[in-house]
């Protein structure tokens, strides 16, 4: 969904990547910065203290948005710095979501953790998905329901949620768990088509 927008967040890309390569940190160095925010983020939910959880997520994300503006201004896009970035955001959406097995989630049919294990599956799948297409049938699939812009931005609000009711977060952890897998399976049903 996001990604067919992804042309006009370029101009913002661009004036967040000149302002932040003045820090003259690399591109790597700001995506290794991700982790900072995102372990903090890891220890407030596992205290159960959602706000302060949803704000280092978020700030997390924008690092994440910083490495790639600061590469494109600085002309310092390589195929090995897109590789790690990929590794980096399944990182970060693990330990998320592995936060969230300590949180005292109401069930919904299932226990939570059951849920949390199809959500962590469908997001891996989905990045799968077009992995092994590219390497297996040399198509670059990309797209699908939900890709990982939009789950991270439902999951930011699902935390922050979950600091008026945890059932908030437990029916966003149930949607995700069911999109994040259908959208693998569009993928690889684009892929084999």
């Amino acid at each position: 969904m996001l990604y067919a927008l992804r042309e006009r967040f370029r101009r913002i890309s661009i004036k967040v990547g000149i302002v932040f390569s003045k820090a003259r940190l690399s591109p790597n160095h700001w995506m290794l910065l991700t982790l900072i925010p995102i372990l903090f983020a890891f220890y407030f939910l596992v205290n159960e203290h959602f706000a302060e959880a949803a704000l280092l997520f978020l700030l997390a994300a924008f690092f994440d948005l910083v490495d790639g503006s600061v590469a494109r201004v600085t002309g310092k896009v390589t195929q090995t710095g897109a590789y790690l970035d990929t590794i980096m955001d399944r990182y970060v959406e693990a330990i998320i979501i592995f936060g969230l097995l300590f949180v005292s989630l109401p069930g919904y049919y299932l226990p939570a953790y059951i849920w949390l294990f199809i959500y962590l599956f469908g997001t891996m799948m989905t990045t799968y998905a077009k992995a092994a297409a590219k390497e297996k049938l040399d198509k670059d699939i990309k797209g699908g329901l939900l890709e990982r812009a939009e789950r991270m931005i439902i999951l930011f609000f699902g935390i922050l949620l979950a600091d008026y009711s945890t059932a908030y977060l437990t029916y966003i952890i149930v949607f995700l768990a069911v999109v994040s897998n259908v959208t693998a399976l569009q993928r690889m049903v684009k892929a084999v088509k």
